[in-house]
């Protein structure tokens, strides 16, 4: 299945040009050798509003697969997991259990980690960590999940 994807860096010094976006480089390469197709990238600074907008325009161009990169911490402006939420209509809990799970078995720190999914739309949200090797590690945690939840968020619903 190739899934139309789109990832959002969601980084501060990145969107001033004052730090090199390794995440989005990182999570593009992985999304290709899934077979995947990357639609649209962007870069967005630590702000609710910018974030929930990129989201938007993603899924407006066609995004079935949405991967946010940065902003899953615990500093101040990690904001990321409450900007996709004020916009979700669902979350899917068990994407963040096992990204978490499973990141605990490569660092202590994982248990500091908000990474989740949510449905947007009819688009699936994927919020990994901003270090490019823990949002790859974390993406591939999950990557036997993702082509059935498109699948099923891009079905048409038929009635009784």
């Amino acid at each position: 299945m190739k899934i139309q994807t789109g990832i959002i860096t969601v980084s501060d010094r990145a969107f001033r040009g004052l730090y090199d976006d390794l995440g989005g480089p990182a999570l593009k390469t992985a999304v290709v050798a899934c077979g995947w197709e990357v639609l649209d990238e962007v870069r967005v600074p630590d702000e609710k509003a910018d974030i929930q907008r990129a989201i938007r325009a993603q899924c407006a161009k066609g995004c079935q697969l949405i991967l946010t990169t940065g902003g899953t911490g615990v500093a101040l402006r990690d904001v990321t997991p409450e900007a996709v939420r004020e916009i979700a209509l669902r979350e899917l809990p068990g994407f963040g259990e096992v990204m978490r799970l499973e990141s605990l078995k490569l660092t202590p720190n994982a248990i500091l980690s908000r990474c989740l999914a949510v449905v947007v739309d009819r688009t699936l949200i994927v919020s990994l960590p901003g270090k490019p090797k823990g949002a790859v590690d974390c993406l591939s945690f999950v990557t036997s999940a993702i082509p059935h939840c498109v699948k099923v968020l891009q079905e048409v619903p038929t009635s009784c």
